[in-house]
């Protein structure tokens, strides 16, 4: 049984792949967090996380409820990440769903106050660049690493003048 903000997220995609409205209800109003991000991945055989079918957050929540706010990333994860196609309905089901519900960022000096598992990064630098990587990512072992990564993402160069902010989130999947 799934954690009932992945059948919000699962739903809310299928409904919006289908033309259909969503069968959950919208949910209560209530306190949301700094942030959501949804996260899916495509079936792989014989690994724990199957390929990368698109993530995208917000950092600037418009919706009335969690669920709904939940509900809204995950169709513009299905179908909005530039990265990929979007995701066709036969493709629902069989979705691995992670919701992460990002708590406010506080700065930090380096990378020695970071642990990649434990945090995920903000970096922005010079025009307001910002690259953005949730926590306890696949590959991401190392603060230097998830730093340098978060720099790349944002369009900066390595030495670029930066500043850092690290964040905790609740991950659901």
């Amino acid at each position: 049984m799934d954690h009932p903000l992945i059948d919000v997220a699962r739903e809310a995609i299928r409904a919006h792949l289908e033309g259909s409205a969503p069968a959950h209800s919208p949910g209560r109003e209530n306190t949301l967090p700094w942030g959501v991000f949804v996260s899916l991945h495509g079936p792989r055989a014989g690994q724990e996380q199957g390929l990368l079918r698109g993530c995208i957050g917000s950092l600037n929540l418009v919706a009335g409820s969690l669920e709904e706010e939940v509900g809204r990333v995950a169709i513009s994860s299905a179908t909005s990440d530039p990265r990929f196609a979007p995701l066709r309905p036969e493709e629902v089901d069989d979705l691995q769903i992670t919701v992460y519900l990002l708590e406010a960022p506080e700065e930090v000096d380096g990378p020695e106050e970071l642990d990649p598992r434990r945090y995920g990064i903000i970096v922005t630098g010079r025009g307001d660049r910002r690259g953005l990587l949730l926590p306890d990512l696949p590959g991401i072992d190392h603060a230097e690493y998830q730093l340098e990564a978060a720099t790349r993402k944002a369009g900066l160069t390595p030495g670029s003048e930066i500043s850092i902010q690290r964040f905790s989130a609740e991950i659901i999947s």
